[in-house]
C-alpha cells in the first residue's frame, strides 16, 4: 500500500472521484431489476482509491460520490412521485432525485473516513473495510427511523441461493459477507509486495459456500399441495386518477368486480386482499351503515370470506383526534361485514406521511412545500393479528417490509405476512419491482410466505424461500386466485434476530484490530497512539 504522506498519483487526483462515482454506480446495477452481479466489484476499486486516498477529506468525498451514486440508482424512481400532480409538485422532483441520495451518501462517506483511519497495508484491510460499511449500512436501516433501500446483501435476487443465507444471519450479516466478498480483489490491485492472493482466494470459497449452501436449501425444498386459499386484486388504478371525485364510482366498481369475479381452479378464496389505501375514501364513510360501498363489499364477499384492505381511518377523543394509515380485516357474515381485527402502520414515511420535528419545521413551511395536510400516527409496535380460519398473519404496510425488524416477533411468530402497499405512485420505473425484491427477503428471514398486494402492480405470492410462485407485473389488471405456500420450520433469523451479525461484525472488528497491531506500518490512528504510548 501507498505510505501515508506520499505524493498522490496523477491519475487520482483527477479522476479518483469519477472512479468513485463509477464504482458506487456499478454496485447500484447488481441490483434487481437490472441484476448486473459483477457491478459488486465496484467496491474492490473503492477499497483501492480509499488506499490511494491522500487524507481523510478525501477518503470522505470518495465514500460519498460511491454513495451518492450508488443511492442514485437505487433511488431515481422517487421522482416520478412528483409528476403525479406536475402542475404543483414537478419542480419539486430534481431536488428529491438529488437530495436523498446526497444524504444518504454521508453514510458511505463516514464509513470510508473511519476505514482510512483505521487501514493497514495487510489484507486484513478488506475485512475492516466490509465491518465497517455493513456497520454504516445498519446504521442508515435504523437512524432517524432509518431508510434501508437496496442494502448491499439484497443485491442477491430474492429466492436465488445466495438469498437464503438470509435464513441464517439475516439481510445485515447477509450485507457484510457480499461487501468482505466483492471487495477482496481490492488486494490483488495493491503494489509489488503487498499484493496478496489469500483474500480473493477465501472470497471465492465463501462464495462457493454462499452459493452451493443456498442451492442445497432450495433442492431440499418440499412443494405441497397448499394451504389458505387467497385472492389478490390488483385493478391497474394509476395514482393521477385515484382521487378524483368523478372516477370514484369506477374505482369502487372495479374492485368489485375483481373481487366478486369467478373462483379460480382451487375454488373460492377464503381471504381477499386489496392494496394500501385501495378505496379513497375514510373508512368510516366506506363503511357506514345503509351506504351503497358497504353494500357493494358485503355483495362482493361470500359468506366466510375475509377482506383484508388498506384504509385511513381517524381515532382518539375529540380533542386529540388522530389519523392512521391502516390495515382492516372484515369478515362477511350471512348479510353483512363485522370488523376481525386491525393494525395501524407502525413506521411512517418522513416527510410522506408525517412531518419529522413538525413542531420546529411547520412554521418554516415545509409542511405545506412537503403537501402534507395532518401527519398521520404511528401505531403500536407490529404484532401478528390473530384472524378466525386465516392465522396469525403479520401485516407491513408500504415500505415497513423494508424493516427486518418489524416482521419478527419472539413471542407469536406469524404463520404469513401481509404487505399491501401503494406503488402506484412509481409508475413504470424500477422502485416497484425492488421494492417486491426487497418485502421477499421478510420471506426468506422468517421462512413464511409473503403475499403482497399493489394497486398497478409488482403483486405477488412469495414462498419461504422468497421465490415468486404468482405474480402480476406493472400495468396489470386482475386477480391472483392461488394457495398460501407451507410456512416452513422456524429459522434461526426469527429465534436470533439480529445477533449472528453482530458476532460476525465482532468478530471482523477484533480481526481487525489484531492485524492492525500485528503490522508494521500502521494507519496514522495508530502510530499516533503507539507514539503517544
Amino acid at each position: 500500500m501507498r505510505a501515508v504522506g506520499s505524493r498522490t498519483p496523477l491519475w487520482l487526483r483527477f479522476g479518483g472521484c469519477l472512479a468513485a462515482l463509477a464504482s458506487g454506480l456499478a454496485v447500484g446495477l447488481a441490483h434487481p431489476p437490472f441484476g448486473l452481479l459483477p457491478g459488486l466489484l465496484g467496491l474492490a476499486v473503492l477499497v483501492k482509491l480509499l488506499d490511494d486516498a491522500a487524507g481523510l477529506r478525501r477518503a470522505f468525498l470518495y465514500g460519498w460520490c460511491a454513495g451518492f451514486s450508488y443511492f442514485l440508482v437505487g433511488t431515481w424512481w422517487i421522482g416520478e412521485a412528483f409528476f403525479v400532480d406536475a402542475a404543483a409538485h414537478g419542480w419539486q422532483a430534481p431536488f428529491a432525485v438529488s437530495l436523498l441520495p446526497a444524504g444518504l451518501g454521508l453514510f458511505w462517506g463516514a464509513g470510508t473516513a473511519l476505514y482510512w483511519r483505521l487501514r493497514t497495508p495487510g489484507s486484513v484491510r478488506v475485512l475492516t473495510f466490509a465491518a465497517i460499511l455493513a456497520l454504516v449500512e445498519w446504521l442508515r436501516g435504523h437512524v432517524l427511523s432509518g431508510f434501508p433501500w437496496n442494502l448491499v446483501g439484497e443485491a442477491w435476487r430474492a429466492g436465488s441461493a445466495p438469498s437464503q443465507a438470509a435464513a441464517l444471519i439475516g439481510v445485515y450479516g447477509l450485507t457484510l459477507v457480499t461487501i468482505a466478498i466483492a471487495a477482496a480483489p481490492a488486494t490483488l490491485m495493491a503494489p509489488g509486495k503487498a499484493r496478496k492472493l489469500l483474500p480473493p482466494v477465501v472470497a471465492l470459497a465463501t462464495l462457493v459456500l454462499l452459493w452451493g449452501g443456498g442451492a442445497a436449501r432450495l433442492a431440499a425444498a418440499k412443494d405441497d399441495p397448499g394451504g389458505l386459499r387467497v385472492r389478490i386484486v390488483q385493478p391497474n388504478i394509476p395514482q393521477a386518477e385515484k382521487w378524483s371525485e368523478e372516477a370514484f364510482k369506477a374505482i369502487v366498481d372495479r374492485y368489485i368486480a375483481l373481487t366478486s369475479a369467478a373462483p379460480g381452479p382451487d375454488g373460492p378464496a377464503e381471504v381477499v386482499i386489496w392494496p394500501e389505501s385501495a378505496i379513497p375514501a375514510w373508512a368510516s364513510d366506506l363503511l357506514a351503515e345503509r351506504t351503497w360501498t358497504r353494500d357493494a363489499i358485503v355483495g362482493a364477499l361470500r359468506p366466510g370470506q375475509t377482506l383484508l384492505f388498506g384504509v385511513v381511518r381517524a381515532g382518539g377523543s375529540a380533542e386529540q383526534l388522530r389519523y392512521y394509515n391502516s390495515l382492516l380485516a372484515l369478515r362477511r357474515t350471512a348479510n353483512d361485514v363485522v370488523p376481525v381485527g386491525i393494525y395501524d402502520k407502525h413506521r411512517l414515511v418522513p416527510f410522506g406521511e408525517y412531518l419529522p420535528l413538525e413542531g420546529l419545521l411547520a412554521p418554516l413551511g415545509l409542511k405545506k412545500l412537503a403537501a402534507l395536510g395532518e401527519s398521520f400516527s404511528p401505531g403500536p409496535t407490529p404484532r401478528p393479528l390473530e384472524l378466525p380460519t386465516l392465522g396469525t398473519v403479520q401485516p407491513l404496510i408500504c415500505y415497513e417490509s423494508l424493516f427486518p425488524e418489524l416482521s419478527r416477533s419472539p413471542t407469536l411468530r406469524p404463520s404469513w405476512i401481509v404487505n399491501v402497499s401503494n406503488d402506484a405512485w412509481f409508475g413504470r420505473t424500477s422502485g416497484p419491482w425492488q421494492h417486491l425484491n426487497l418485502a421477499s427477503y421478510r420471506a426468506i428471514e422468517e421462512g413464511v410466505p409473503l403475499v403482497r398486494a399493489t394497486p398497478t402492480g409488482v403483486s405477488a405470492v412469495v414462498d419461504g424461500y422468497g421465490r415468486i410462485r404468482s405474480r402480476l407485473a406493472l400495468g396489470e389488471a386482475g386477480t391472483i386466485d392461488a394457495r398460501l405456500p407451507r410456512t416452513l420450520a422456524p429459522t434461526p433469523f426469527s429465534r436470533f434476530g439480529d445477533l449472528p451479525f453482530w458476532l460476525l461484525e465482532v468478530g471482523a472488528l477484533i480481526l481487525g484490530i489484531f492485524g492492525l497491531r500485528q503490522t508494521h506500518t500502521l494507519s496514522p490512528f495508530w502510530r499516533k497512539k503507539r507514539d503517544n504510548d
